[in-house]
């Protein structure tokens, strides 16, 4: 956190709408995660969730007395929700749901995924607990990441646009498209789509090009662009042995599917991994959405929140999956993401993680081909 954020946020309130706001979302937490203990659901991994999860109640009452001095309460809060996170995720992964119908609606919700998502909220109001962020800095950032939640979501949503309108000057004249050529023109859809979020982003902010952190590398970024690389592979191998040792499934990538049913298509995806996925990708998820969280976020901070808007985004590339394994294929890229961002905040230059980013996703479509061509 930047010194004029901490100047700005620590005030009165900190000592008392935070901490209740926590205990509200802890409290919800808790009760979710009871749910399936109630319904004679006994495994230690739900026992241990609800009883972390009580630990961040008891944290935030405690510190909303006055009992406890902030530092303490907020990382006693924060780190027993971060718990409740992995605990409930593991659960939904080992098919551990609860469900509850909505009567109203006939649409059954899935318990232990609301405690989640709740724990997930409740170790960021710890975290904001801990730094002394008041009501107002919190209504701030969230705000924030809102609106950057909604031009990640953009950047998605946009290609379909952009293939459609395409499609009608362009596509008569490419007839008939085969599957490589259609995916081609779907990546080059891409790149055009978040050039126009990106630029309706610059503009409705009052930005120029200058926001954009290209420049030429010096020895340094090359230094980091190669040990970012080896750092990308090694978070990966260290986070797969975790999950195989664990009994964690996680979910096929729509792209590992295509591998399956056409091998060539990862030919014609190396070379657009390097050109297209990677630089566009990280144009508007880390220069346009990490840069912008800098404002209000610290940059450790920001690369959190970036990371996080950057793995719910892929959410449709595993949606074929189950609730559980989809968690897990988006912690992976969580993690990825962590490096990603890490790497852009050291060194301010998108060049760096677009080509690590690009190199990166290279390698393993080349893998994909070798296993199934």
């Amino acid at each position: 956190m930047t010194e004029t954020a901490r100047a700005d946020d620590a005030g009165p309130l900190a000592s008392g709408a935070v901490p209740g706001i926590g205990t509200v979302l802890a409290g919800i937490t808790m009760v979710a995660m009871l749910v399936p203990v109630r319904r004679g659901i006994d495994d230690p991994i739900v026992v241990a969730g609800a009883a972390f999860s009580l630990a961040a109640v008891l944290a935030f009452l405690v510190r909303r007395h006055g009992g406890l001095e902030r530092r303490i309460g907020g990382a006693i809060a924060a780190g027993s929700s971060v718990i409740v996170v992995l605990l409930a995720g593991y659960a939904l992964n080992q098919g551990i749901t609860a469900p509850a119908a909505i009567p109203t609606v006939s649409v059954s919700v899935p318990i232990v995924f609301v405690a989640f998502v709740a724990a997930g909220f409740t170790a960021a109001i710890g975290v904001a607990d801990y730094f002394g962020i008041d009501s107002t800095g919190l209504k701030r950032r969230g705000l924030q990441t809102l609106m950057l939640s909604a031009v990640g979501l953009a950047g998605l949503l946009v290609t379909p646009f952009v293939v459609v309108i395409l499609a009608i000057p362009v596509r008569p004249l490419l007839e008939p498209l085969s599957q490589i050529e259609t995916t081609v023109f779907t990546q080059v859809c891409m790149a055009i789509g978040t050039v126009l979020v990106t630029g309706g982003y610059l503009a409705l902010t009052d930005r120029d090009l200058s926001f954009i952190d290209v420049r030429r590398p010096t020895l340094r970024d090359v230094a980091w662009t190669v040990g970012g690389l080896l750092v990308l592979f090694g978070t990966l191998f260290v986070i797969s042995t975790l999950m195989q040792s664990t009994g964690v499934e996680s979910a096929e990538h729509s792209t590992t599917q295509r591998a399956q049913d056409n091998p060539e298509l990862m030919l014609v995806l190396v070379p657009l991994a390097i050109l297209i996925i990677g630089p566009f990708e990280e144009l508007l998820y880390r220069n346009v959405i990490q840069k912008s969280l800098y404002e209000t976020f610290s940059r450790p901070g920001a690369v959190a929140v970036a990371s996080v808007i950057f793995a719910a985004v892929h959410v449709l590339a595993y949606a074929t999956a189950g609730l559980g394994a989809v968690i897990a294929s988006l912690g992976t890229i969580f993690g990825l993401a962590l490096v990603l961002g890490t790497i852009y905040e050291r060194t301010d230059n998108l060049l760096v993680p677009a080509l690590i980013h690009g190199v990166y996703n290279a390698l393993l479509f080349a893998n994909l081909y070798f296993t199934y061509g």
